[in-house]
């Protein structure tokens, strides 16, 4: 019997997929558990119809990140820091710091844990940092530490 599989199964399959199982497996398994369904007609055409939706979606995505890169990009923000006696930078700048310097200056709401920084800014002057929107695109904000 073919099964259209609503949720990862282990060992058999991951959700979306048709998977050919024994009457017993899917009778006494997989259809109570609501793991799966039949590969009827309406099915096979329903789980089509929501591969192509889910496309959409990801393309869809993919722009919006494409364009919040492009702004990105064009844009810059100033942070400032507190300085040693010696001119030193006394502290660092966090992800944290460059979010919220974001929303505040540029007014774009950006998650801090999509800031890529190897390591938290300890100088003065401009930096490039790599900020991951989505899978496949990352943008470079950059960020000006001033003495405050």
């Amino acid at each position: 019997m073919e099964v259209v599989l609503l949720e990862d199964v282990k060992a058999l399959g991951k959700k979306g997929q048709v998977v050919k199982v024994s009457d017993g497996y899917a009778r006494n398994y997989i259809f109570p558990k609501k793991l799966g369904v039949e590969a009827t007609p309406k099915h096979l055409n329903d789980l089509k119809l929501q591969k192509e939706s889910e496309q959409r979606q990801a393309a869809k995505l993919l722009e919006e990140a494409k364009s919040l890169a492009a702004d990105i990009e064009k844009a810059g923000v100033t942070v400032a820091i507190k300085a040693g006696e010696s001119g030193k930078a006394f502290g660092s700048v966090s992800t944290k710091e460059i979010a919220a310097a974001a929303k505040e200056q540029l007014g774009l709401d950006i998650d801090k844990k999509k800031i890529a920084l190897a390591e938290t800014l300890k100088t003065f002057g401009e930096h490039e940092v790599p900020i991951k929107l989505h899978r496949d695109v990352t943008a470079q904000l950059k960020v000006t530490v001033v003495e405050s």
